[in-house]
């Protein structure tokens, strides 16, 4: 399985970094994410400058767009193979509710899924001078991952997870509940004046 990870927070951040040590088991993974913080970042686009993406490790990369350009480059060209998944995160923070527009890491999701592939945005659920539990995050991501190998989604279904900030032992009797909301274009009917 080639797997292809991205976030806002930036290739620097600690939540990327125990997403790609959690996954990497799971197959050939590889790293485009912003060269820094792009939260808030929403799905745009960069198009004043030349979007650029500069190798940092063994299949990693920094860009100097938006996720949505991360995940757009790595997807229509930068590489001579195709991914077969998308995970974005793990975010430092919940992406809940009116988040979820403004949201870089589920943008970058959904133009995962707007090329094609299967994706997942994965966020740790964060208080105030919490320890930060994201290696717990990235074993549920693995969890998923592993899950949608065998049972793929809906073309028209991303998945947005939020983890509770939990150590990964407190997950052993974890179950999941899946829930998707699957939107289906419909045409409109015009009214007449």
């Amino acid at each position: 399985m080639k797997i292809l990870l991205s976030n806002d927070d930036g290739y620097q951040a600690e939540g990327l970094k125990a997403l790609t040590l959690a996954i990497k088991p799971l197959g050939a993974v590889t790293v485009v994410a912003p060269d820094r913080n792009r939260s808030g970042a929403s799905n745009s686009l960069t198009l004043d400058v030349p979007v650029r993406a500069t190798t940092y490790a063994l299949d990693s990369y920094y860009c100097n767009g938006t996720p949505t350009d991360c995940v757009h480059l790595a997807i229509s060209g930068l590489f001579d193979f195709e991914h077969d998944i998308v995970v974005s995160g793990v975010n430092d923070g919940a992406n809940l509710g009116d988040d979820t527009l403004y949201s870089g890491t589920v943008a970058a999701a959904v133009e995962g899924r707007f090329l094609g592939l299967p994706a997942i945005a994965i966020s740790l659920c964060v208080e105030p001078g919490s320890p930060r539990n994201f290696a717990g995050a990235a074993e549920i991501a693995v969890r998923l991952v592993e899950r949608l190998s065998k049972s793929p989604l809906q073309e028209s279904v991303i998945l947005n997870v939020n983890v509770p900030d939990l150590p990964t032992a407190r997950f052993a009797a974890f179950k999941s509940r899946v829930s998707a909301i699957v939107i289906e274009p419909k045409e409109q009917p015009r009214s007449e004046v």
